[in-house]
């Protein structure tokens, strides 16, 4: 059972009231088809603890286990494809720090069932990196890390023929190309697409490397 109100203090501050699960699932039925796609991105600027990105999370492993789960090695690449496809953002930072160790936990569980006894070491490792630079300590107001005016950055993980690529930007710039436009980045209406400038670019690597490209 959720909690939606942990305490008087955090709704007053913060305006903190968590989602119950009933709620996020009606609302996560009306996307359904991308919420249980790999590769569909979601961001939720105020992710609290993590109910929704949890929910996205099961919806999502559903199709990797439904796909994959007698192939360990398609297995794994794609589960860099779904734990880089699901970001979040909080003003408060054991929310960050409780939503990854939440994500990391529902996967792990997973893994073990189906791969016990030839777990990836490096994947794991590679899981945790990815929720680390997705699941961000911020303000969604500002943009910017709380407490500092550095800008909030988030990750891009792409595979390219089994490596994996990582692309950082700004959310700002992101923000910037949102798809309201007909020249925006997901217009399918024969316009010039305006794709985001990365604020830095990291050689490939091995998909299951994601940690060498700090």
């Amino acid at each position: 059972m959720t909690i939606q109100i942990k305490s008087k203090d955090r709704v007053t501050d913060f305006g903190e009231v968590n989602t119950s699960k009933r709620e996020v699932n009606a609302m996560l039925d009306l996307v359904e088809q991308e919420a249980e796609r790999l590769d569909s991105r979601f961001l939720e600027p105020a992710c609290g603890d993590g109910n929704f990105l949890i929910e996205i999370l099961d919806r999502k492993l559903n199709t990797l286990v439904k796909k994959f789960k007698k192939n360990q090695y398609e297995f794994e690449k794609n589960t860099v494809v779904l734990i880089g496809s699901i970001y979040g953002l909080d003003i408060l930072e054991d929310n960050a720090t409780i939503a990854r160790k939440r994500l990391f936990e529902v996967y792990l569980k997973i893994y073990q069932n189906l791969f016990k006894g030839s777990l990836n070491k490096d994947l794991i490792k590679t899981i945790k990196y990815i929720l680390n630079k997705n699941i961000i300590h911020g303000d969604a107001l500002t943009l910017k890390q709380v407490n500092s005016e550095n800008p909030l950055t988030f990750c891009e993980w792409g595979i390219i023929k089994n490596k994996l690529k990582r692309r950082d930007f700004t959310l700002a710039d992101l923000l910037a190309y949102a798809p309201f436009e007909e020249t925006s980045l997901f217009s399918d209406l024969g316009e010039e697409v305006i794709i985001p400038k990365p604020i830095k670019e990291y050689p490939l690597v091995n998909f299951d490397k994601a940690f060498q490209t700090c």
